[in-house]
């Protein structure tokens, strides 16, 4: 199978020599569950991301506390030496609790230990793109960038970091952010049934910046929505593959990384990159974040 010239088109975000397919690959769930401990089956997990990039994928999302550190631990035993073109994006400002939660990890010795973490775990001299992790558990916060942000763009100088994002962020913390540093993409929680950031995309793509959704399928708990089925059933496609084609066809910028640990799975998503939705299909699609608003208002 070779997806290489049906992934969604190809971004390259302003003030990069980037040339991004727009469909990647999400490295979350080359762990246990929660993005905790192993998987049930390491061999599995190296062969879904060694088909991924024999598929064409060329941008890969991880981050050193996915595990910990079991994701890049797997990146770099099924990849490693990378091949050229294949960019890598982490993220940082986070960490993993023994009770497996996500508290914060902003201070400056946290980002460095990250950062360097992030370069031994996969097996680097430099890291891609590194994004700066903000907010909390459920969305954005009014956390200062500055301080964080500050740290990263002192790594770029040092040619630790070559491009630098932010992740679950507001446009207000974008706006400082892009004061302080050169910010070549934003990942945000967005999918069909969480649009709040539909603005923030449009105004993204008028600027080149990559806007990456994360949980773009529902994230843990997969979307479900009758809409959703019966587009699926009218185009003869799976729901992940409407869900993600919606996506792409909702603005250039976007660019997806929908993880998973199977290879069926994975040439699913990737074939999605070949599938376009009627503006019926897309109206109908459009109306499911309406009924979500009104039922969580109601």
């Amino acid at each position: 199978m070779n997806q290489d010239s049906s992934l969604g088109g190809v971004f390259t975000p302003a003030g990069t020599r980037l040339r991004l397919r727009r469909i990647g690959y999400g490295a979350i769930h080359l762990t246990g569950p929660i993005a905790w401990g192993p998987p049930k089956d390491r061999e599995a997990a190296l062969a879904v991301v060694r088909e991924a990039v024999r598929c064409g994928v060329d941008h890969i999302d991880t981050s050193d506390y996915y595990g910990p550190h079991v994701a890049n631990e797997i990146l770099r035993e099924a990849l490693h030496p990378y091949r050229d073109g294949l960019t890598i994006v982490t993220k940082v400002g986070a960490r993993r609790g023994p009770d497996r939660s996500w508290p914060k990890a902003l201070s400056r010795q946290e980002l460095v230990d990250a950062v360097h973490d992030n370069l031994r775990h996969l097996g680097v001299d430099v890291l891609d793109v590194v994004n700066l992790r903000l907010g909390g558990q459920f969305g954005p916060d009014d956390s200062s960038v500055e301080a964080p942000l500050a740290v990263l763009a002192e790594l770029q100088q040092r040619g630790l970091v070559r491009h630098i994002g932010l992740s679950n962020v507001s446009r207000a913390q974008f706006e400082a952010g892009s004061r302080l540093a050169d910010i070549v993409c934003v990942q945000n929680h967005y999918n069909l049934a969480h649009r709040g950031d539909d603005a923030f995309i449009d105004d993204l793509a008028s600027r080149g910046v990559a806007f990456v959704p994360f949980f773009p399928l529902g994230g843990f708990r997969p979307l479900q929505s009758a809409a959703l089925d019966d587009v699926a059933r009218v185009l003869g496609a799976t729901t992940r593959q409407v869900a993600l084609a919606w996506l792409l066809q909702r603005s250039p910028n976007i660019l997806l990384i929908a993880g998973t640990s199977s290879i069926a799975h994975l040439h699913q998503n990737l074939q999605a990159g070949a599938l376009r939705l009627p503006a019926d299909a897309v109206a109908r699609l459009d109306d499911i974040a309406a009924g979500a608003a009104a039922r969580k208002a109601g």
